[in-house]
């Protein structure tokens, strides 16, 4: 079969082996597939993501030496049952999955694998217990978006919020729209986003923002501390500490970037007690001054991924449209213009997200 394939820091297309069924898989026909952020970094910085994944305990185990077939936010069409299989799904049903397959007793990563190819090929070898059958009505390519839309139901339920709570997101970029169209879905307001680009600023209103920032040209710490600070507050620390006056509402920032220095801004310009939650993947070592989370008592939580349950969760509410996925899907590509969509997904103003048709 054909494939997009990550070899030696290129992207090429070439033939990959059919992929050979295990025990209690399905063939897979790829219908489409999101190229991800992690996609990006993996690409750019191949050896780095290696290292840090085998310092990190090898979740990802993605060597830098083989060939690897990338693509991990998937909808495909079933094509035949393996061994061991229940028959559960007929031939033509459409289906996604975590990107995760068994074969046997074994659990396999896909997307960042050498021993199992990606949605950037024709076919996968996917595990039935874990197929989920699009709704019925389901936009097919909308299904390519519950992973990386699953990603922000996540990073806003590890965020614990609460009706008080007002958060703002740094960064629109997928992975901070996935987190507005969550908040949205919480019924957390106001919402208020921050990004340079003109086109994510107007990604994040139709995604559910309220108000968003222009970092070039307002602080979105500013925004912050207005919609959470009451008429009369009194900022000193002794009025607080004996509650002689009213509260701010709790702040909740979403680190959406992913890039070295962006953590430390929001710890200088965040207002006191603030719950910084991190979802963009930064691929570099950063520095942070201990002094600003000590003073104000912030929180720092990192998230990665979600939940099963997230991410069938996610499945219904873009089926049923209480998640629109269609602005996110900004371009298409065949396995040949892989490598150049790559490229084109350096310029924000251009796209959000491409998905790749291997039999386009």
């Amino acid at each position: 079969m054909r494939a997009a394939i990550f070899r030696q820091g290129d992207l090429v297309v070439d033939t990959v082996p059919d992929p050979d069924l295990g025990e209690g898989q399905v063939l897979v026909r790829t219908r489409a597939c999101g190229i991800c952020g992690s996609d990006l970094h993996a690409a750019k910085h191949a050896k780095e993501f290696a290292e840090l994944s085998a310092r990190s305990g090898g979740r990802f185990g993605m060597p830098a030496d083989r060939d690897v077939v990338f693509g991990h936010e998937f909808v495909g069409e079933v094509v035949a049952n393996g061994p061991g299989t229940e028959g559960r799904f007929a031939p033509g049903t459409l289906v996604t999955s975590m990107p995760l397959t068994i074969r046997g007793s074994t659990v396999q990563g896909i997307g960042y694998n050498p021993e199992v190819p990606g949605a950037f090929a024709e076919y996968m070898p996917l595990a039935e217990r874990m197929l989920l059958p699009l709704p019925k009505g389901m936009e097919p390519d909308h299904a390519a978006m519950v992973e990386p839309m699953a990603v922000g139901l996540h990073a806003v339920n590890f965020a614990h919020m609460m009706e008080a709570d007002v958060p703002l997101v740094i960064g629109c970029g997928p992975v901070g729209l996935a987190v507005i169209a969550a908040l949205k879905l919480r019924g957390a307001g106001p919402i208020i986003a921050s990004d340079y680009s003109p086109a994510r600023r107007a990604l994040a209103e139709r995604m559910g923002a309220t108000t968003v920032i222009d970092p070039a040209r307002d602080s979105p710490y500013a925004a912050l501390e207005a919609a959470v600070t009451p008429e009369g507050f009194d900022p000193g620390r002794y009025a607080q500490l004996f509650g002689t006056g009213p509260r701010r509402r709790p702040a909740v920032v979403f680190e959406c970037v992913g890039v070295p220095g962006v953590v430390q801004q929001i710890m200088e310009g965040a207002p006191a007690g603030t719950r910084i939650v991190v979802v963009g993947v930064c691929m570099q070592p950063d520095q942070i001054e201990p002094f600003f989370g000590i003073v104000k008592q912030l929180s720092l939580q990192f998230v990665l991924g979600y939940t099963p349950e997230e991410f069938h969760e996610t499945l219904d509410h873009i089926a049923a449209g209480r998640i629109d996925a269609a602005p996110l899907v900004t371009g298409r590509t065949g396995l040949d213009g892989v490598r150049q969509a790559f490229q084109d997904l350096a310029s924000p103003e251009r796209h959000a997200k491409i998905l790749v048709e291997p039999w386009r």
